[in-house]
């Protein structure tokens, strides 16, 4: 069970950044509590009793979005429902759309944040590798006496280890940056028991980038999640596929320098074997939504031509 000795719903970021400063320890802040609601119904957390609740969900400047400089900058209250219904997102991060069809069903995507995702910093979150690839950085905002003041902190930096982060006292993510991919091609693979509501073995995003031709890698990038104790990004397997020609051996070839990164201390040969299959299979995803020439060469093929 949830309670509390006092709940707050600010409406402007001045007023939630105050009543973070001043929180009793052991408050917490929520937007959207898809986490901390279940925890404390099902009795994972124990019996959660806080002193102070401070609810972001009216939060005015924490919602919407803009774009400058090849770059999308989130409001830190976008849910992952909206990377499914606006087109406008669905064109800037082609991946995300393919997060959210495995994050959870409807009503929990309607409420559950990107932001909270990152802040919860689960090794198996489904948010943390997309936003990666993305080359992602999170917003991290306080009040110093009466003035806010912001840093940006890189995703990969920002997650120390599981539920952990470089948050400091009285600082809330107000807003996450990320690279626009338009003409990529995105997808993502997530291992578990069913399709949605189950927490990942493992997960992968992808995104690539096609030349003219259609048949050459011109970028690519690649994220996993569940295999560590965060997100890696998976900078080998990226370098050997930018700038050849599409083949089927060379990413196999690829996918199983990524068997080299698990790192999880659990079911690490299981997840060693599944992660080359989905890596492979995210790559063959992307490129297929990226419009790639079919079939693909073989090494044989291309010694010939």
């Amino acid at each position: 069970m949830l309670t509390y000795d006092a709940y707050h719903r600010p409406t402007s970021l001045p007023e939630a950044l105050r009543l973070w400063r001043d929180a009793p320890e052991g408050s917490r802040l929520v937007s959207g509590a898809t986490d901390l609601l279940p925890a404390a119904r099902d009795g994972r957390l124990g019996d959660v009793h806080l002193p102070a609740l401070i609810d972001l969900t009216g939060v005015t400047e924490l919602r919407g979005y803009d774009f400058a400089n090849g770059h999308v900058a989130l409001g830190a209250g976008t849910v992952y429902q909206d990377f499914l219904t606006d087109p406008v997102l669905r064109r800037a991060l082609p991946c995300m759309p393919y997060v959210s069809i495995w994050f959870a069903d409807d009503q929990i995507r309607e409420t559950a944040t990107l932001a909270g995702n990152l802040v919860n910093a689960s090794p198996v979150a489904d948010g943390t590798p997309p936003v990666v690839a993305l080359n992602g950085l999170v917003e991290l905002s306080k009040l110093d006496g009466d003035a806010i003041t912001s840093r940006r902190v890189a995703v990969r930096d920002f997650i120390t280890g599981p539920g952990r982060t470089v948050i400091a006292p009285g600082e809330i993510m107000t807003r996450v940056f990320l690279d626009t991919c338009y003409g990529y091609g995105g997808a993502f693979q997530k291992v578990g028991q069913r399709r949605s509501l189950v927490i990942s073995v493992a997960c992968c995003a992808a995104l690539v980038k096609l030349d003219e031709s259609g048949r050459v890698f011109e970028d690519v990038r690649l994220a996993l999640g569940g295999v560590g104790p965060g997100p890696i990004r998976l900078d080998d397997s990226e370098r050997m596929l930018r700038g050849e020609p599409l083949s089927e051996e060379l990413m196999q070839a690829a996918a199983g320098l990524a068997a080299e990164k698990v790192a999880s201390r659990s079911r690490r040969d299981y997840r060693r074997d599944v992660v080359v299959s989905f890596v492979r299979a995210a790559l063959s995803e992307a490129l297929s939504n990226a419009g790639a020439k079919a079939p693909l060469q073989t090494m044989e093929d291309m010694a010939n031509v």
